[in-house]
């Protein structure tokens, strides 16, 4: 057996996995690389395998750097089916979509942008895919309920367990058959952290022979959740209160918003926020609402109560999802008193850039980061404390407050991962550490060598391993 580590690899983005096995490929997870100049190039590249050739994929969740170049991989050649959780299959259709929309945007701007300025040269960059690939993609689409057996392949068999980062999430457990012998191999995903609104915890799991395990927080501690809710807090009073001005949250449209909402509304109830009027500025994060309101089996309980109706709500507090354009840049004239919540997560696109540019500039304002943000994303710029930025050909001076709010993230942070690890009976004979930046992964690998006594290394991108 042999694993090939084509992404997320010492780096968050672009999760993706070769598993081959006696004439038997298949792929775990099969995501976009996102942040820095040369993404899109990466996602260009030819993978080091033949889309035809692979069998199926199994997918852990709905999140783009986990399931954005499917639509690639299927337009290419792959015909085999996509294997994951019901609401992760309910889901895909929603985010790719998106993916490919924001993709032909781009480029038609791009070409326009070329025309105007008649110059020749270097065209705009290939799209990865088109709206029609990435719906045609969502046929190959199989959705199956968490602890169900599936058999994908006569050598194969797999379960998904509930992984407590995003609603459809998963932990994949995998047992390979190959001469004769039996092997365990388990994909941890992105795991969250126990106690979050909306999602369950993430499901511990008893042994693996191999382990591939996540790092994004590996190397740090989330602030509790008290003190992140009372910081919160404390930057919607001072923001919407004394300084009379606007809050600008980057989020992502799926999982971001949700929890973030219900906290919104949790707070207001209990009457620690004054009245809000909330807006979320993403047709994609209403239509994600909508489909998480469907699937109550997901849920904690809080949340399914909450959801129930469609939409979360409290005394108090006026929420409104846009849907149209023109609804959206109708925003840029609520001067104060808004709390608008828009994606991409990482600042690099979408709607959120309209946003910056109107509110980056003006210091009665406030900018909340509650998500990771990778490297070479403008919202790690901002986090990074950068003093100007540029937003559609103009230079924009931030006046506006920074403030990372790191307790609301949907992964797990270093004491998370080490108490589900400690969950397994016995070491495996092979750990993985992957899906974190360098010196994270190599960090944490580290830590769980120290701690647990487990052989932990983070592989390098593209290396393949032999499993003896």
């Amino acid at each position: 057996m042999r694993l090939t580590f084509v992404g997320a690899a010492q780096e968050v983005t672009g999760s993706c996995v070769l598993v081959e096995s006696e004439g038997l490929r298949f792929l775990v997870d099969c995501g976009m690389f996102q942040g820095g100049k040369d993404a899109h190039a990466r996602n260009l590249q030819a993978w080091p395998f033949d889309p035809r050739e692979i069998d199926f994929v199994l997918l852990t969740h709905a999140h783009i750097d986990h399931s954005g170049l499917l639509p690639r991989l299927a337009a290419l050649g792959f015909r085999g089916p996509i294997h994951t959780t019901r609401t992760t299959a309910d889901l895909l259709p929603v985010m790719l979509a998106d993916s490919a929309h924001i993709q032909e945007v781009t480029w038609t701007r791009a070409q326009r942008e070329q025309a105007r300025r008649r110059r020749g040269g270097v065209a705009p960059a290939p799209l990865l895919y088109t709206v029609a690939q990435a719906e045609a993609c969502i046929e190959q689409v199989r959705g199956i309920a968490y602890d169900t057996e599936l058999r994908p392949h006569e050598a194969v068999r797999c379960v998904f367990r509930d992984a407590g980062h995003i609603v459809g999430s998963a932990i994949i457990e995998v047992w390979l058959s190959e001469r004769g012998r039996t092997r365990k191999l388990v994909f941890s995903g992105d795991l969250g952290p126990p106690g979050r609104p909306v999602v369950r915890d993430p499901t511990p799991i008893a042994e693996a022979d191999v382990l591939l395990v996540e790092s994004t927080y590996g190397n740090r501690l989330h602030r509790r959740l008290d003190a992140t809710i009372d910081e919160l807090v404390e930057v919607i009073e001072e923001t919407l209160r004394r300084r009379q001005g606007n809050i600008i949250i980057p989020a992502f449209a799926l999982g971001r918003t949700q929890e973030l909402l219900m906290l919104l509304v949790r707070l207001r109830r209990q009457g620690r926020l004054p009245p809000l009027q909330v807006f979320v500025d993403s047709p994609m994060a209403g239509k994600v609402t909508d489909i998480t309101a469907h699937h109550p089996e997901v849920l904690d309980d809080e949340s399914r109560a909450y959801l129930a109706p469609g939409r979360p709500t409290a005394d108090g507090l006026t929420l409104t999802f846009t849907r149209t354009v023109e609804e959206s840049v109708a925003l840029n004239r609520v001067k104060a008193g808004a709390i608008i919540v828009a994606a991409s997560g990482m600042c690099d696109a979408g709607r959120i850039q309209h946003h910056l540019r109107h509110h980056l500039g003006r210091p009665e304002c406030a900018i909340v980061i509650i998500g990771f943000q990778a490297e070479g994303t403008l919202g790690r710029r901002l986090v990074d404390g950068v003093k100007r930025v540029r937003l559609f050909g103009e230079d924009i001076r931030v006046r506006a407050r920074i403030h990372t709010i790191g307790g609301l993230s949907a992964h797990a942070d270093r004491d998370d991962l080490l108490h589900w690890l400690r969950g397994f009976a016995r070491p495996p004979a092979h750990c993985f550490v992957v899906h974190g930046e360098a010196q994270t992964a190599q960090g944490f690998a580290q830590t769980v060598r120290e701690e647990l006594g487990w052989p932990a290394q983070a592989p390098a991108p593209g290396q393949t391993v032999e499993i003896d």
